[in-house]
């Protein structure tokens, strides 16, 4: 059965409600937030109860390095904000070194950035992390900032590629965001939907040419809440057109592909009207997304969102309204990891993980 639902859970360790929510069909998985972590211990425990649930469960979190870090104490290395890494690759070459050797190094720091953000968080019993950014910065997305490696495309495919080569070190998937680019609009998509002017050709050309190039080794791409509007009135998330016939059939795309969180404000705005939580999601589902992240919804009126949401995708299943997508669930399943994580106390001290400490800017 196609479970396509990543929810969230109220706290640091599993209610009853949590529970109930997690065990039905349609949960896909879970993202974790600050308010889910108050040390390692914890954390571990509370990865431990949901797995007890379902162990096919996705545990999942944002988890990019920077401003973006859900778990920053009690061990947890604090990463750089990924624009560090594209700074690295732009310095002069030293005297002493060949041509490109900034470059090289800053791929290498970058994989050694992928390796220790995975290896911990999967210590703790976390599956995968949100990343990497493929946003270009333009100077002009407070959002995206110094989230994004650099303004150069090519640069922020190859420093991608390193940090997800790290992440596969570690046995962890990626997912790349925000498709097709988010970099080039100033709204921020928690609050009001940005809108791209561009031409489809430019943003191509331009915003999308690291999905392109990275088309064989994203585990899963994450659009953005962004109208294109040359492209397609309805943000990129709710367009078949751009997940569908430009990211799986034009780029070649196989992987799994995440909604952006339908919580935000700008998120359920669909042909410039609101919608209900359950008609965002199968307006998202229909357009080509495997799996739908609602995020924050745990804690709102004792989750009646979550549960609402839960009764009305069930009913769209018996209506057929929406059908189960054995595609999807196949794309699902292979994000989870295969091989065991190190422990802790283990990984600490192994060689790998100590190289990668030693390389990070």
């Amino acid at each position: 059965m196609h479970a396509p639902l990543m929810i969230d859970v109220s706290g640091t360790e599993l209610t009853e409600a949590d529970a109930r929510r997690l065990a039905h069909p349609l949960a896909a998985g879970v993202t974790l937030f600050a308010r889910n972590w108050s040390d390692r211990a914890q954390l571990s425990a509370l990865c431990a109860q949901i797995k007890a649930v379902r162990e096919d469960l996705i545990i999942a979190v944002d988890h990019e390095g920077g401003r973006v870090q859900r778990f920053r104490t009690d061990g947890f290395t604090v990463l750089p904000p990924m624009s560090v890494l594209g700074d690295m690759w732009m310095r002069p070459a030293r005297s002493s070194e060949a041509e490109g050797a900034p470059a090289l190094r800053a791929m290498n720091a970058a994989t050694a950035c992928g390796y220790v953000m995975a290896a911990e968080l999967r210590a703790c019993g976390v599956d995968m992390s949100f990343a990497p950014v493929l946003d270009v910065e333009r100077g002009i997305s407070q959002v995206i900032g110094d989230r994004s490696f650099a303004r150069d495309p090519q640069v922020v495919a190859a420093l991608a590629q390193s940090v997800m080569h790290g992440m596969r070190q570690a046995g962890m998937a990626n997912c790349g965001k925000h498709f097709p680019g988010h970099g080039y609009v100033k709204a921020d998509s928690h609050d009001a939907i940005p809108v791209d002017d561009r031409s489809l050709s430019t943003i191509l050309a331009t915003e999308a040419t690291p999905y392109q190039w990275l088309s064989a080794s994203l585990d899963a791409v994450m659009p953005a809440h962004v109208i294109y509007k040359k492209v397609d009135r309805r943000p990129a998330g709710f367009s078949a057109r751009w997940l569908q016939e430009i990211l799986r059939h034009r780029l070649g795309f196989v992987g799994a592909i995440f909604s952006d969180d339908l919580s935000m404000a700008a998120a359920r705005q669909i042909d410039g009207v609101e919608v209900r939580f359950s008609e965002a999601a199968l307006a998202a589902l229909d357009a080509g997304v495997d799996l739908v992240v609602v995020c924050n919804q745990s804690i709102e009126d004792g989750g009646r969102p979550l549960d609402e949401l839960i009764d009305e995708l069930s009913k769209a299943v018996v209506q057929g309204r929406w059908r189960m997508s054995e595609a999807s669930e196949e794309r699902r399943r292979s994000l989870l990891p295969v091989a065991p994580a190190l422990p802790w106390d283990a990984l600490m001290t192994s060689e790998r993980y100590m190289s990668a400490l030693g390389l990070l800017p």
